[in-house]
């Protein structure tokens, strides 16, 4: 592979709360996945966010997630599928309205948090949220972990699909990430990431919290950017790929 892309989590502020380091990121990154107001952001952090990475040439992707904003959209919540797929469809069109008016589009979807995970395990909640966006969007594209219910289920809603591996989180043997709050399950020193992001683009694995590795295939690598080295992290995975020769590229053509 001589090219891949790199997203991170972005427009994550809300009303006075400022998280910094987000004008930076998108100076570093090839795709943005733009909160949607349900566990961060606000309409004008929406805005500003879409058009900052519209004028940058960023991707610009819908990040939605559970209504959740105390616990950032990472603490699972009991909603139906059908209750999640109109929060989702709610929150994409509210983006799909911004990068309107700024001239752009919504190129793609990633799901956030305890979201993301449920889906990508409960093949209902799968099949609900990629029927919805067929519908908004057919030209959408959804992003998520290889061999889930999500990505599995898109595929047989007729989207495309893309396969995301996470530079700045620890896997489990199987594949899967080491669960929030277990010790060493995020991680921090950029140029250990930055040579563990190298080994999943050219080897296509990555070493799991046991010492073993796992297979990782993936079209675009995400780094958190609520992180309080994301900046750091971006840089440090960029200079590594150029110095070997890869590219930075969407993977939405």
């Amino acid at each position: 592979m001589t090219s891949v892309d790199l997203n991170a989590d972005l427009g994550e502020s809300y009303g006075r709360y400022t998280l910094p380091g987000e004008a930076e990121l998108l100076s570093l990154i090839t795709s943005a996945n733009v909160a949607c107001g349900f566990h961060a952001s606000d309409p004008l952090v929406m805005q500003r966010t879409v058009s900052a990475a519209a004028g940058r040439g960023v991707t610009i992707g819908a990040h939605p997630s559970y209504p959740d904003r105390v616990g950032f959209g990472r603490r699972e919540l009991a909603a139906t599928p059908a209750e999640i797929a109109a929060d989702v469809t709610y929150q994409v069109g509210a983006l799909e309205a911004f990068c309107r008016v700024a001239g752009t589009q919504v190129r793609y979807v990633k799901l956030h948090g305890a979201l993301y995970h449920r889906a990508a395990r409960d093949r209902d909640v799968a099949k609900a949220v990629t029927f919805a966006l067929r519908q908004l969007d057919s030209d959408l594209v959804i992003l998520g972990p290889e061999g889930s219910a999500l990505l599995l289920a898109a595929a047989e809603t007729g989207l495309d699909v893309a396969r995301e591996a996470f530079v700045d989180r620890a896997y489990q043997p199987d594949g899967h990430l080491v669960p929030r709050g277990t010790p060493g399950a995020v991680l921090d020193d950029a140029t250990m990431i930055a040579e563990r992001a190298l080994r999943m683009v050219q080897d296509k694995n990555v070493v799991a919290i046991d010492g073993t590795r796992c297979m990782v295939r993936a079209d675009s690598l995400c780094v958190h950017g609520d992180g309080a080295k994301a900046v750091e992290i971006v840089r440090a995975v960029r200079q590594r790929f150029e110095a070997e020769g890869i590219s930075l590229a969407p993977f939405v053509k």
